[in-house]
């Protein structure tokens, strides 16, 4: 089982759709977790996704730690799969949740109300990629099934 999660070819392109994945996501999850960006941190984020968005607690925690620490996973090529349908779940849920109801354009110009959906569209499409290709050159999947 696990070489099947791990599995992966030393293909350039996997390498390119996770570092763009992870590095785009990266501050996402930083925001969240720690506070920097303009962030809340845990603790206001927790807050604002149990009481205000009505999340249960587990899920607000899957979604800080996954959009954290997938994100770094990513950028390092371990446990890609996973991490990458972890990051497209999460990111389908922002996108029906959220920004479902502003339409499909993000805001460009200040016109509307909040983030339309085409961003998550984009990602949740890298995350589809790197489930069925694996992590690539210069992955510690790679690495890893190496050693086996």
């Amino acid at each position: 089982m696990l070489e099947t999660l791990l599995a992966t070819s030393n293909d350039i392109v996997p390498l390119v759709l996770r570092l763009t994945l992870g590095i785009v996501i990266f501050p996402h999850g930083a925001q969240k977790l720690l506070g920097w960006f303009g962030g809340y941190g845990f603790k206001g984020t927790y807050g604002y996704f149990t009481q205000t968005a009505g999340l249960p607690g587990i899920i607000a925690f899957l979604v800080i730690i996954g959009e954290s620490f997938g994100s770094v996973a990513l950028i390092l090529g371990l446990l890609t799969r996973f991490t990458a349908i972890s990051i497209g779940i999460i990111l389908l849920g922002a996108a029906l949740l959220v920004h479902r109801e502003h339409g499909f354009f993000m805001n460009w110009f200040g016109a509307q109300k909040g983030e339309g959906y085409e961003f998550q569209i984009l990602a949740i499409g890298l995350a589809i990629a790197l489930a069925i290709v694996g992590g690539g050159a210069y992955s510690l999947d790679l690495a890893i099934l190496s050693s086996l």
